[in-house]
C-alpha cells in the first residue's frame, strides 16, 4: 500500500484530497505546516508527497529543497501559485508534477497514479542501463547479463524497489537476510561493495548515506 503525505495549511483542502484518495486504497497522513511536513516525512517515509507552497513555518519550496537533499521521493506541488515563474522554479527544485488550485480531484488522482507508474518503472531499473528482470531473476547491465549471487540479487532488488529512499543497514539486513538474522551489520557493507564492483560504473548508483546506510539513485 503506497503512503501519501498531504501537506497543506488549509484543513478543508486536506480533507477534500483525503476523501478522494482514501477509496483508492492509499495510506494517508497529513501535515498543516512545513515543519510538520518535514517531521512526517522523516517519521513515515511516504511514497509520494502532495505539497502546498504557502504554508507557515517552512514554505513548500523549503520543504521540497530539504527533501531533495536526500531523497527522490515523488513530489506533486498542489498550490494556488499558478504563475509560469513559480512552475519553472518548482521543476528546477525537482518536483514531479505541478497542480494549480482550483483543480479537478479526479485529475489529481490520475496524476498520482501516473507518477507511481513512472516511479515503479524507474525502480525496476528500466532506465540508466540497469534492468532488473524479476520474472527471470536476472540483472541486465547495458544489454549484458550480470552474474549475481542470490543474496546480491535480493540486495539490488530491495535497493531499486526503494529508489531514492535512505535505507539503514538494519533495514537492509532484515529485509535481505530475513528478520531472524542477527549478524554483523558489516555484512551489508561487504555485499554492497561486491555489488558495486559487479555493476561497474553503474555501481555509483548505490550511494552511501554516512552514518546510516545506503540509497539507490540512478539520477
Amino acid at each position: 500500500m503506497e503512503k501519501i503525505l498531504i501537506a497543506d495549511d488549509e484543513q478543508l483542502m486536506r480533507r477534500l484530497v483525503h476523501d478522494f484518495l482514501l477509496p483508492e486504497g492509499y495510506e494517508l497522513m497529513e501535515a498543516a505546516d512545513g515543519k510538520a511536513a518535514l517531521a512526517a516525512y522523516e517519521q513515515y517515509h511516504p511514497d509520494l508527497i502532495l505539497l502546498d507552497v504557502m504554508m507557515p513555518g517552512y514554505d513548500g519550496w523549503t520543504v521540497c529543497r530539504e527533501i531533495r537533499r536526500e531523497s527522490a521521493v515523488p513530489i506533486i506541488m498542489l498550490t494556488a501559485k499558478g504563475e509560469e515563474i513559480d512552475q519553472l522554479f518548482a521543476y528546477d527544485l525537482g518536483v514531479d508534477e505541478y497542480v494549480t488550485k482550483p483543480f479537478s480531484p479526479k485529475i489529481l488522482v490520475a496524476k498520482i497514479k501516473a507518477v507511481f507508474r513512472r516511479s515503479k518503472h524507474a525502480a525496476e531499473g528500466e532506465a540508466c542501463g540497469v534492468c532488473l528482470d524479476k520474472d527471470a531473476r536476472q540483472v541486465v547491465l547495458d544489454g549484458k547479463n550480470v552474474d549475481l549471487s542470490p543474496t546480491e540479487y535480493k540486495l539490488l532488488n530491495y535497493l531499486m524497489s526503494n529508489t531514492g529512499k535512505a535505507l539503514s543497514r538494519r533495514q537492509i539486513l532484515n529485509q535481505v537476510w530475513n528478520y531472524d538474522y542477527y549478524g554483523d551489520l558489516r555484512t551489508v557493507d561487504t555485499h554492497i561493495n561486491r555489488l558495486r564492483i559487479k555493476l561497474g560504473i553503474k555501481g555509483e548508483y548505490i550511494q552511501t548515506v554516512r552514518g546510516y546506510g545506503y540509497r539507490y539513485d540512478a539520477r
